[in-house]
């Protein structure tokens, strides 16, 4: 029993690093041989960890293997245009100023309501409102609106406006995160003084709190009781 805890663990560790070594894309992101791989790694593993009558090494050896071999397919596809379009395929456009490319759908075997689905999901329940649809290699379908149905932005105004930046997180849980501060050369003492001024006596008390471009600080208390 212990041998087998002891396997799991070791296996475990390894597909972990061998998923983080291959990228951090979503699920609906990956390509289909990087999905096939990720199936091939789970059944690798599960057949050493299961089975002590199976060396670890082989398992082993294997996951690496493939993982090699899907860096190897990544690299190659990033320097080379024609084996990534062989590798990942290329995007296809269903959608053609402002016409629907039927012979495109016959081809991929991709229905209209399924092309209906897709724009209800990215808010577009209309289809005339389509000027461009392109189905990614990812599956996932790119929608670009008509310029007379795009949302109005400030720069269609003529209206300036301020930059906004990305908000620091400066504490967690009532855990100051000491390197943001620094980026911002202030310490632990101003961000106590300026939380006292909201009647906050103790960053333990705080469940979260950032701070914007403007010197904005906005925080969260924690619920009473939890």
């Amino acid at each position: 029993m212990l041998l087998v805890v002891i396997r799991t663990t070791i296996l475990f560790f390894l597909v972990a690093v061998a998923l983080r070594l291959m990228g951090k894309r979503q699920i609906g992101q990956i390509q289909p041989f990087e999905l096939v791989i990720i199936i091939l790694l789970a059944e690798l593993a599960v057949i050493p960890m299961s089975d002590t009558g199976v060396p670890l090494a082989s398992g082993v050896v294997a996951i690496l293997s493939l993982v090699l071999f899907q860096v190897g397919l990544s690299y190659l596809s990033l320097k080379s245009e024609r084996a990534r379009g062989l590798i990942c395929g290329t995007p296809s456009v269903l959608i053609e100023n402002g016409k629907i490319v039927e012979p495109e759908l016959n081809r991929l075997r991709y229905n209209i309501n399924d092309l209906l689905e897709q724009l209800r999901a990215k808010n577009i329940p209309n289809i005339a409102d389509v000027e461009f649809a392109i189905l990614e290699t990812s599956g996932d379908l790119s929608v670009i609106p008509k310029s007379q149905k795009r949302p109005l932005i400030p720069e269609d105004l003529n209206v300036d406006t301020k930059y906004e930046g990305l908000p620091t997180t400066l504490i967690i849980d009532g855990n100051i995160l000491k390197e943001n501060l620094a980026k911002y050369n202030l310490n632990e003492d101003w961000l106590k003084s300026e939380l006292k001024k909201f009647n906050i006596n103790s960053t333990k008390e705080v469940l979260f709190a950032s701070l914007d471009t403007q010197g904005n600080l906005f925080y969260q208390e924690k619920s009473k009781g939890v």
